[in-house]
């Protein structure tokens, strides 16, 4: 993997990151409070869980039409998403709890979605947070099939209509993720072998084929056993649960970054970006929807990504209360802070963006 740093001139930028730093610190010691998650992080946890797990067990216990199975199997798919936004993600940052055998165990509720912690680790914690909208670098905005999300990508013709196709592949994203991660595997254990970190790849792999294993048969093998319906029936109610997981967590992670306003700088040849590592985080990342309730519980914060990008340890239960600290030191130092008021602005902000890298070529 290329050497990436991040480094700038301009004296403000590291002011700035200090300022930063030492201002959200003094919400959480002026309080109290800790960083970490409290009762309500709780509360959402077992209700994340709910969501995917009550309707499993119903599906195997009580009789029922296929239509109204494959509803549940629609709850069971926010329920993945839900878990992966509002459970796991927390975890696997260490910002559930500080204790390290907490974050290991509700970060292991990535098992139970059928993916793989290690792989999640690298992809997510190290290349994105790292190197956030850096083409070549961030996994997240190389191409998707035929969707473009970077604009350092070579243009197609199959992309001049991403705009309306995009959504639909979106909801892909996990069914793909599932045999994708042992193409994966091999490319995240160089990266970390890389590192001090002594990581044993017969393990790795076999860890993650048992998982799989485990998963499929207890979310494919007991419906086929346990109730009457069709295999083709147990099928579609996977894929259906997979597509809706698929869609919210791909459309919710792009309206943080392929929008409007979300730089995607290109390193200099010696690897070098010329700005402070805090601010490339708030120049690549937007937030939206701050002021609504409703989705800052379901998304798990997600819709602060300039706060998770900036405080990864922070659990997001917090991010509602230091997103105007952020933004205000950011203002005070003359940087940017990308905000859409609302989901409906930022999804159109993305489409309108997706259109853009659907006919634009390559820079």
């Amino acid at each position: 993997m290329e050497k990436i740093k991040f480094s700038s001139p301009d004296t403000s930028q590291r002011d700035f990151s200090l300022a930063l730093r030492r201002n959200v610190n003094a919400y959480f010691k002026e309080r109290g409070i800790s960083t970490k998650a409290n009762s309500t992080m709780i509360v959402k946890s077992i209700v994340m869980l709910s969501v995917y797990l009550v309707p499993f067990v119903l599906i195997l216990t009580v009789p029922m039409s296929p239509w109204v199975a494959l509803a549940l199997t629609i709850i069971m798919g926010l329920g993945v998403s839900g878990i992966g936004m509002s459970v796991m993600h927390d975890a696997l940052h260490g910002a559930y709890s500080n204790h390290k055998w907490v974050n290991r165990l509700m970060g292991s509720t990535l098992y139970l979605l059928g993916s793989n912690v290690f792989n999640w680790k690298i992809q997510h914690n190290v290349l994105h947070h790292s190197f956030t909208n850096i083409d070549g670098q961030d996994e997240d905005i190389g191409n998707k099939g035929p969707i473009r999300l970077s604009d350092h990508k070579p243009l197609k013709k199959i992309h001049y209509y991403q705009h309306i196709h995009a959504f639909f592949f979106y909801g892909l994203m996990t069914i793909f993720k599932l045999v994708k991660e042992f193409i994966n595997l091999g490319k995240y254990l160089k990266i970390e072998q890389a590192g001090e970190e002594k990581i044993n790849p017969a393990l790795e792999y076999t860890k993650m084929i048992g998982f799989k294993v485990v998963y499929l048969l207890l979310i494919i093998g007991l419906p086929l056993w346990l109730t009457s319906f069709s295999w083709w029936q147990v099928l579609m109610g996977f894929i259906v649960m997979h597509w809706v997981a698929g869609l919210v967590l791909s459309t919710v992670f792009q309206l943080a970054h392929v929008v409007e306003g979300a730089e995607q700088p290109l390193p200099s040849p010696t690897g070098l970006v010329e700005n402070d590592w805090v601010v490339h985080e708030l120049l690549t990342t937007a937030n939206f929807a701050r002021d609504n309730r409703f989705l800052n519980w379901c998304l798990g914060g997600l819709n602060f990504q300039i706060e998770n990008h900036l405080f990864p340890h922070i659990c997001h239960v917090h991010y509602r209360n230091i997103s105007p600290i952020v933004e205000r030191t950011a203002q005070e130092y003359g940087f940017s802070y990308n905000l859409k008021p609302t989901f409906s602005n930022a999804l159109v902000s993305h489409v309108r963006r997706l259109k853009e890298l659907g006919r634009e070529k390559a820079s």
